[in-house]
């Protein structure tokens, strides 16, 4: 198939494709990624990105400058030995440009149909007027009446009108033009911190798509994220009267390093960075992937150093 790289081609039995890429909250990925993570998914193939991406600047490290990776789409798979429903998880790292958005939603679907995917599943933020200690609630838009009334079993609000931006919500356009089925699933998130990752609605998001799915998996280290993620916004808040805005990326910045001070890593997490290290010394197009985990974590400078090594020339 062009533009896919296959790493392997397994038999799947009824699979289901989740797809996700980065958007407000991170929500899309939060989930995507937790789930790939939680299920331990075997690599299954990647689009390739020189065909749809393209470099437009450099890094610049202490007074080094850094040639970055183009961002890496790729596929993964999990086998259900309980039921009969496989899925296929799709992570990307980055939003398309807007000339090769439409291509490349249908070059996802291409490899999902490949393996005769009948439904598709993505995730998203929804801003609302809710403070960021209340349960964040889940609406849910489908591409038929028949999904409408299936998603009236779960404790969801149907989205009646509005739009979903990205990826996440046009990828749903082309499967319903493809006859598939198609859900989104939007975790509310408060108006104020769209920049900012909201593992409390990626866990409100995957506590309803698991079950839809019939799975179950460790809550632990989001609901930890959640919990962290609070309790920096509650520090922020004491010295800001008002939210009527969106969080500037210089406060976000604040908040990341007074979270640093009293993060509490899970073993599982350290363990995730350490391999994480290792793969990206073999493959450097891993450190993306690395980088991202430790931004997740608030503790990106503590690693720093270390993370530019495998950037120098002659490092192995």
């Amino acid at each position: 198939m062009k533009n896919i790289k296959f790493y392997r081609k397994p038999e799947l039995e009824n699979p289901c494709l989740i797809a996700a890429w980065p958007g407000m909250g991170y929500v899309a990925t939060g989930v995507a990624s937790y789930l790939k993570k939680k299920l331990k998914s075997t690599l299954l193939a990647e689009i390739k990105s020189e065909d749809f991406f393209y470099l437009t600047d450099v890094w610049i490290r202490k007074e080094e400058i850094i040639l970055p990776q183009l961002p890496k789409s790729t596929f993964f798979y999990w086998k259900n030995r309980e039921v009969r429903r496989d899925l296929i998880i799709f992570l990307g790292e980055a939003q398309p440009p807007p000339d090769k958005e439409l291509a490349f939603a249908s070059k996802v679907l291409d490899v999902a149909q490949l393996f005769e995917v009948k439904r598709v599943y993505t995730a998203a933020a929804a801003p609302a007027p809710i403070h960021h200690t209340q349960p964040p609630g889940v609406l849910a838009v489908a591409t038929n009446k028949k999904l409408k009334e299936y998603l009236k079993k779960f404790k969801v609000t149907l989205m009646r009108e509005g739009n979903i931006s990205g990826m996440n919500g046009l990828l749903l356009g082309v499967v319903k033009q493809r006859d598939m089925e198609g859900i989104c699933l939007l975790g509310e998130i408060p108006y104020y911190t769209t920049q900012i990752e909201n593992p409390r609605s990626s866990q409100a998001v995957l506590s309803i798509l698991t079950r839809m799915l019939g799975i179950e998996i460790d809550m632990e280290e989001i609901n930890l994220l959640a919990k962290q993620t609070e309790e920096r916004l509650n520090e922020f808040i004491k010295t800001h009267q008002k939210l009527e805005k969106p969080i500037s990326s210089e406060e976000i910045e604040e908040m990341k390093k007074g979270l640093k001070d009293r993060s509490e890593i899970p073993e599982s997490a350290k363990d995730r960075i350490e391999n994480l290290f290792k793969q990206a010394a073999k493959d450097r197009s891993q450190a993306i992937e690395l980088k991202a985990e430790l931004d997740k974590w608030g503790i990106f400078e503590e690693y720093e150093d270390r993370f530019l090594d495998l950037f120098k020339k002659g490092h192995h």
